[in-house]
């Protein structure tokens, strides 16, 4: 049951991984698709700013993804090896989140 249990959290967290990597490529395709339109499409008026923005949301949510993602494989029968790289990967995404978060509230209400 035990060995269960380790798969199936082990496939989940591989699936919340996809799932980040997906929502970070889509949100690349956007912008792209968004500065051609900028650059090729003088009419088409969309802040660079609010693109900012929309991407910026979307690595935020990638990077708490793959924060939980983390944290379902450690779960697992973790070496203090693995602990201790988790707790490493949680500083950076947090702090990085953390200042991404900042940067957004401080765009949308200047903007």
């Amino acid at each position: 049951m035990e060995e269960f249990a380790v798969r199936i959290t082990i496939t989940i967290s591989h699936a919340v991984e996809i799932l980040a990597a997906l929502i970070i490529g889509v949100a690349v395709m956007q912008v792209v698709l968004q500065y051609f339109r900028i650059f090729f499409q003088p009419v088409y008026k969309v802040a660079t700013q609010e693109i900012r923005i929309k991407f910026g949301s979307s690595v935020a949510v990638s990077l708490e993804l793959l924060l939980g993602a983390d944290v379902l494989a450690t779960a697992v029968a973790p070496s203090w090896d693995d602990i201790g790289k988790l707790a490493a990967i949680a500083v950076l995404r947090t702090a990085l989140n953390y200042f991404l978060e900042r940067e957004l509230k401080h765009s949308k209400s200047g903007a």
